[in-house]
């Protein structure tokens, strides 16, 4: 049978999705779904938010992988990167010889032809300094379409269709497909390109910090002469890839020689205010709620995006003050009993530890961590000395078991139990939990008025939020 991947037909009237609960996937659904696309898809786990969320826009989602939910007259099927090459329904595709893509492909092609492409990438901070970019467009008028990996608060939403001449886009450097091992963000040809730093990561997928700056490497220098590159200044790892890049690039941080600087940065309770400078100019001072020095970066580079797209001071100012935030990043889920239980994301050494300084200030009384590690990554023990570091401003640490572990090496898992030991030789009173319920009888009696609850995992942690807050 021929074979059709990577190809998308001149007219789609129907599509059908294999994994369509992520995050991207439902979003991109949800926008064929806008145009005029009748949309169908499969998951292995259908549950709540993302089941309801696509219900309530009229996409039909099947629970689990069958040969039979790829409909008759399906004109193309997306494929989502978890999707591995003897899934049935990627099985019932090639006999059938239907055109199959790319998540990437298709947002390319449905989405992101014809507008001016803006493109955030790095292994920290995408999804807040892309969901700023949307907003700070939005905000001035500009009516831009985009797509992030987080919710926007501002919007409810992760992605919008707008009207406008720009595409916001989160750009991850995972893997694209079985067929397209590699990473995302070489789908797209940006105008624009945010690059927010450089570390190890996803070490399913890449072997060494070489690995990893290879593959960055390659994105940047493949970037379009007329492009513009805003990178970080303080790192080591993208000093190294952008040398000799064909495009311009405009350095921003905190060291005198970059083109965007932010100068005596005030850190509070409800947000950060600095002092800006552009190419050795004082601009003014901004503000914006959102916490820690991470985020301060970000900002910068948000700022130096809408400067490029024409937005005036004024409106850029506004639109950082109005930024309502990203869902699981830094949420507050509720206060009971005077004691705050926020959300995060976190879960690489480097975000855990930034994270934790970035609410540091904020913490009234005693800041407790609560971490499960849940990613390929940090399942792994790649990091385990370093996330003994990484709880520093931490006064308590509590560690969940990994609840996916047997899917890790049995040489290469991490150890929680390890960690609790390492941080209580550090100073730091931790503990070891093997799963979510002991964490919430222990917190529910231990923590105290004043206190700061801050869990850190990607996944959904069993709901210990709310379960915890009923609990109290």
């Amino acid at each position: 049978m021929e074979q059709r991947f990577n190809t998308i037909p001149p007219v789609v009237k129907k599509c059908h999705i294999i994994a369509i609960c992520g995050t991207g996937m439902g979003a991109l659904a949800c926008m064929l779904k806008e145009m005029g696309i009748y949309v169908t898809g499969s998951d292995q786990q259908v549950y709540p938010p993302m089941s309801t969320f696509l219900a309530d826009r009229g996409i039909v989602v099947q629970n689990g992988f069958a040969a039979a939910h790829v409909g008759a007259d399906i004109d193309l099927v997306i494929v989502g990167n978890a999707v591995r090459k003897d899934n049935p329904e990627a099985l019932e595709t090639q006999r059938r010889g239907l055109c199959y893509c790319s998540m990437p492909q298709a947002l390319n092609h449905f989405a992101a032809g014809g507008k001016k492409v803006v493109l955030v990438t790095g292994t920290h901070g995408k999804t807040t300094t892309a969901a700023l970019a949307a907003w700070l467009l939005t905000a001035a008028g500009r009516d831009p379409s985009f797509m992030v990996g987080g919710i926007l608060r501002n919007f409810d939403s992760n992605y919008r269709l707008g009207n406008g001449d720009c595409m916001v886009i989160e750009g991850d450097e995972y893997d694209t497909a079985f067929f397209d091992k590699g990473p995302k963000f070489m789908h797209y040809r940006p105008n624009l390109a945010v690059l927010t730093g450089i570390e190890f990561d996803h070490a399913d997928i890449f072997e060494d910090i070489d690995h990893v700056r290879a593959v960055f490497r390659r994105f940047v220098h493949e970037l379009p002469a007329t492009s513009s590159l805003f990178a970080y200044d303080a790192d080591a790892n993208i000093d190294r890839v952008i040398a000799g890049v064909g495009c311009r690039v405009e350095r921003y941080g905190r060291s005198a020689h970059a083109c965007w600087r932010s100068t005596a940065p005030v850190f509070s309770a409800t947000g950060t205010s600095f002092r800006l400078e552009h190419a050795g100019k004082a601009e003014g001072t901004l503000s914006v709620p959102l916490l820690g020095a991470h985020n301060l970066a970000n900002t910068l580079a948000v700022v130096a995006l809408a400067h490029h797209l024409n937005i005036s001071w004024t409106q850029i100012a506004e639109g950082l003050r109005s930024f309502k935030g990203v869902k699981r990043r830094q949420e507050v889920r509720g206060t009971k009993r005077g004691v705050t239980v926020l959300d995060d994301f976190a879960h690489h050494p480097t975000a855990v530890r930034e994270t934790l300084a970035a609410i540091r200030p904020a913490a009234a009384g005693r800041l407790i961590a609560v971490f499960e590690p849940r990613t390929n990554t940090s399942m792994r023990n790649v990091f385990q000395a370093d996330y003994a570091r990484a709880f520093d401003a931490a006064d308590m640490v509590c560690v969940r078991h990994p609840p996916l572990l047997d899917k890790i090496p049995q040489g290469a898992r991490f150890s929680s139990e390890t960690l609790a030991k390492d941080l209580e030789a550090r100073g730091i009173a931790a503990r070891f939990f093997v799963d979510t319920d002991a964490i919430v009888a222990f917190l529910s009696g231990e923590a105290r008025a004043g206190d700061t609850v801050l869990v850190m995992s990607n996944g959904g942690f069993d709901n210990i939020h709310q379960r915890l807050l009923d609990r109290l």
